[in-house]
């Protein structure tokens, strides 16, 4: 069987295609991202993902025929969760299969008497879970006042620090973090992430995210597709907040990204710079998620997918004969559904190399973890003990 010498994976963050056999159990029944674009946006035009098979996949109508090279399906999660770090971690192999600690009602007291005592704050504001925009709106202000951070949490398991950028002072706010997950990592609670929020502006109207967010994870509890990666020396280049999500474990090169734009055109930079590499380039674009997912703003949704299918083929220009490409996503985040949260969702799974001559259907893959077993697969790596690789089906 050809090989591949490198197998780039990019997540769609927050992009499902159909609601999970589960949905139920986590409030989600009736959710599907990319139908309800559909509705929201008849128009909407995906023609550069329609050709590689994302309508088929996802059991809608498609008019455009699906090229030669494509390969398409979907993926289920078995994972106890729908948030980054679960989905990403079942991705590359590691299934969660005990839920990460969630804090609907915010985060207990000895959890927050460690967090001002080992960071030496006034006190705290918020503690509790609320929408990353309106928080600010709401607390900012006093926040400036007081020096007290905004403590807050989501349906994801998160403690979620947001500051003043020039007030509180960068580097300050991720030193908070930094301590503050240590003191959830020696805490019982299984805590997936600490992310530094900063914000600018003056006033509640003013307030706006700053792109110098930082992910402080959980180590993954097990062996993943990366770290064996790794240990068989091949590359694996993390790129946007994929080292974050591992914690670095696994990754022997990080690259920065704060926006969609900036990832695709450093992506391109790898894949045009980089050609002797052998290994994974493991990229995620996060702004479908954070900007309109999250937000339930459907229209800016279908208009960023939209941009981002445009640009689809700048990447496809850069691959070489023995490339793959995998465009996939780690959970759902429906911006037509109720609340704010992910939506238990299958994800995409669609690939394409030059060197495959035919379309192929991948069907219904029963485990992301499918997808690290196939990469493991690939680079004739033993696999590990969740999932079943795809390659042979490719026929590479």
């Amino acid at each position: 069987m050809k090989r591949f010498n490198r197998i780039c994976v990019l997540v769609l963050d927050g992009f499902g295609v159909g609601e999970l056999p589960d949905a139920k159990a986590f409030g989600d029944v009736g959710s599907n991202t990319l139908a309800h674009l559909y509705k929201v946006r008849p128009q909407l035009s995906l023609p550069h993902l329609e050709k590689l098979g994302l309508l088929k996949a996802a059991g809608l109508d498609s008019s455009l025929p699906i090229m030669s090279g494509a390969a398409f399906g979907k993926m289920k999660e078995i994972s106890a969760g729908k948030d980054t770090t679960t989905g990403h971690w079942e991705m590359m192999g590691l299934p969660v299969q005990e839920s990460f600690s969630y804090f609907p009602n915010g985060f207990p007291k000895d959890i927050m008497d460690a967090f001002l005592k080992r960071n030496s704050l006034p006190g705290y504001l918020g503690n509790k879970p609320a929408s990353g925009t309106e928080i600010i709106k709401e607390l900012g202000e006093e926040h400036l006042q007081s020096g007290k951070p905004i403590v807050y949490t989501s349906g994801d398991s998160v403690f979620q620090i947001a500051c003043h950028e020039e007030g509180f002072e960068l580097e300050r706010l991720y030193n908070v973090c930094l301590e503050t997950r240590k003191i959830l990592s020696e805490s019982p609670f299984k805590v997936g992430r600490v992310i530094a929020r900063p914000f600018l502006g003056t006033t509640s109207e003013s307030f706006k995210r700053s792109t110098n967010r930082k992910d402080f994870s959980l180590k993954p509890f097990g062996e993943t597709c990366l770290s064996k990666l790794k240990a068989h020396h091949f590359g694996v280049i993390g790129m946007g907040k994929i080292p974050s999500i591992y914690d670095g474990e696994g990754i022997t090169e990080s690259i920065i990204s704060k926006t969609d734009d900036e990832g695709i055109d450093k992506l391109k930079e790898v894949l045009k710079s980089k050609q002797d590499f052998k290994g994974l380039v493991f990229c995620n674009l996060n702004d479908l998620d954070t900007l309109y997912g999250h937000r339930r703003n459907p229209g800016g949704y279908a208009q960023h997918l939209e941009h981002i299918d445009k640009r689809l083929p700048e990447i496809l220009k850069t691959l070489e004969p023995n490339d793959l490409l995998v465009i996939t996503s780690d959970h759902g985040n429906d911006p037509s559904f109720k609340g704010t949260d992910h939506t238990r969702e299958y994800v995409p799974l669609v690939m394409y190399s030059p060197s495959l001559k035919t379309s192929i259907d991948l069907n219904k893959r029963e485990s992301f973890c499918d997808l690290g077993q196939s990469i493991l697969d690939n680079f004739e790596i033993k696999g590990l003990p969740n999932g079943k690789s795809f390659l042979p089906e490719l026929g590479a």
